[in-house]
């Protein structure tokens, strides 16, 4: 089913107006306006033609949530104005280009106003779109007196993208992952920023999953030797959205993002330190300033909701996972009752894993599943998925629920599942065998962190039987994926741009 996309971050304790308004913006969508006849060229997936005008758009702009018929553009402005997006296939700019008295008419949305109540940010939804079809947009400012009708105001950007193919079409790919971002004191550090996101572009990848702790809201960032604007701990609304526009003031996640898709999940540090959704009075206002700064569709009728599943064409499906917001606490002893992603998630995963018909099957998952994760006094029990070391178990974990989901696995023969993880702060790569009977069922990954403390490497726990490919650590790093109807080849990157392993799956 087709997600049902935002126009601005929800706010406010009014969700029937504010969907209502949204159902009213999708509708305006197929109006229509005349263009320029600029004509754009690029030979990248996606490019930007027109830097962002940084008194107009200071944090840039960012496209996500692609589908083969769907995007969404963020962008957030310099106090309230009046904006407006434009956009169509490269070749209709190209056309313009080349009729210099007749313009045809684009798609266009509704004059927007950003607001003081979501930033000043908008998530602009562009519906109705080919597959596999290169797309031009253009973003236009003005204040916000002159929002009515179609805006003639500042071209504040350009860029353009390609909508994902259909299930059908088997077309190779390639995608970086990874996560933790400023964590325990490794934050901006110059005009670039996190140069790791640089060295990302350079790989061309053509989308990239940001896998939680985007900020780290419950640490400090000291400056020097980092730049200023960090220096607290983020406990309400306004500081969970200072600390995020903290992170794009970093000039290199900047230009990744005007040139890659990003598909964004949490972890725990867009809140605090493992914390339980349930449980958490914070929760709300960090996940609003999640959704605020960052092109999350938003799903009809659950507004709340950040789970999704991906499908890349013939070869690839993601299914990625939230397993912050409706887990059981970390100190709760496992068993029937206890749960990481909630009944409605788990029953969802399950069934898309089983309909799933695309080559590779990729569960995004922020913890990782063998890796023993301790919390702390602040948050005791185990926050991954595994409950301790052989031997050293608390009682806690969520093997329970890990093992529903490895069953249904082998119960159903689903053939070509890999799990991408990260969190704990270093690599790790695993084959698992868990009815041991000396065959790899399914492998995980684990990449990062981006910018944060090196982890302690600890090899998986023995439950599921696994086979260790690498166990790594001491650098940044992202993981980048290749894959065709043949292949799901992994590599782990560092920031100087060397890759540290690879290893090459077939497909079953």
């Amino acid at each position: 089913m087709m997600p049902a996309f935002r126009y601005g971050s929800v706010s406010g304790p009014k969700p029937v107006k504010l969907l209502a308004l949204c159902l009213v913006a999708v509708a305006a969508l197929t109006s229509c306006t005349s263009a320029s006849s600029e004509v754009f060229h690029s030979d990248r997936p996606i490019s930007q033609t027109t830097a962002p005008t940084e008194t107009l758009l200071p944090e840039g702009l960012a496209v996500g949530d692609m589908t083969s018929r769907s995007a969404v553009l963020w962008l957030r402005t310099d106090g309230s104005k009046a904006v407006q997006v434009l956009w169509a296939p490269l070749d209709d700019w190209k056309k313009m280009g080349a009729m210099a008295s007749v313009r045809p008419a684009v798609p266009e949305t509704p004059v927007l106003v950003t607001r003081p109540e979501t930033d000043f940010t908008l998530s602009v939804p562009l519906e109705h779109l080919a597959p596999a079809t290169r797309y031009r947009y253009r973003v236009l400012v003005d204040s916000v007196e002159q929002a009515s009708g179609s805006l003639r105001g500042t071209l504040a950007a350009t860029g353009e993208f390609t909508t994902l193919p259909e299930p059908e079409q088997s077309v190779p790919l390639s995608f970086a992952w990874s996560g933790d971002l400023g964590g325990q004191d490794r934050c901006r550090q110059g005009e670039a920023g996190y140069p790791i996101f640089d060295g990302m572009a350079a790989q061309h990848p053509d989308f990239f999953v940001f896998l939680g702790d985007t900020i780290y809201a419950d640490g400090v960032c000291s400056a020097p030797p980092n730049e200023p604007g960090a220096g607290f701990v983020a406990t309400n609304l306004q500081e969970y959205r200072l600390r995020h526009r903290y992170q794009r003031g970093a000039s290199a996640l900047r230009r990744l993002l005007s040139g890659v898709p990003v598909y964004v999940i949490w972890d725990d540090h867009e809140v605090r330190d493992n914390f339980s959704g349930p449980y958490e009075p914070r929760m709300a206002a960090g996940r609003q300033a999640l959704r605020e700064y960052w092109p999350i569709a938003m799903q009809a009728g659950d507004p709340d909701r950040l789970y999704r599943s991906v499908r890349y064409g013939a070869n690839l499906e993601l299914f990625i996972l939230d397993t912050r917001q409706y887990r059981s606490k970390n100190a709760d002893p496992d068993g029937p009752e206890k749960t990481m992603l909630g009944p409605a998630q788990l029953a969802w995963l399950l069934d898309g894993l089983r309909k799933s018909t695309a080559t590779w099957k990729a569960v995004v998952t922020s913890v990782p599943l063998s890796i023993p994760k301790g919390g702390g006094g602040a948050a005791p029990g185990y926050d991954g998925w595994s409950g301790g070391p052989a031997g050293g178990s608390d009682g806690t974990g969520f093997e329970r629920e890990r093992q529903v989901i490895v069953d249904h696995i082998l119960a159903d023969r689903i053939k070509n599942v890999v799990f991408l993880a990260g969190d704990v702060h270093y690599v790790q790569a695993n084959g698992y065998d868990p009815d041991n009977d000396g065959r790899i069922d399914f492998h995980e990954f684990v990449s990062g962190p981006l910018s944060a403390r090196f982890g302690r490497m600890t090899p998986p726990t023995p439950s599921l039987h696994p086979t260790v490919l690498l166990n790594d650590g001491g650098y940044s790093n992202f993981g980048l994926v290749r894959v065709t109807a043949e292949s799901f080849e992994v590599a782990f990157v560092d920031d100087t741009g060397k890759t540290r392993f690879s290893h090459r799956l077939q497909a079953h």
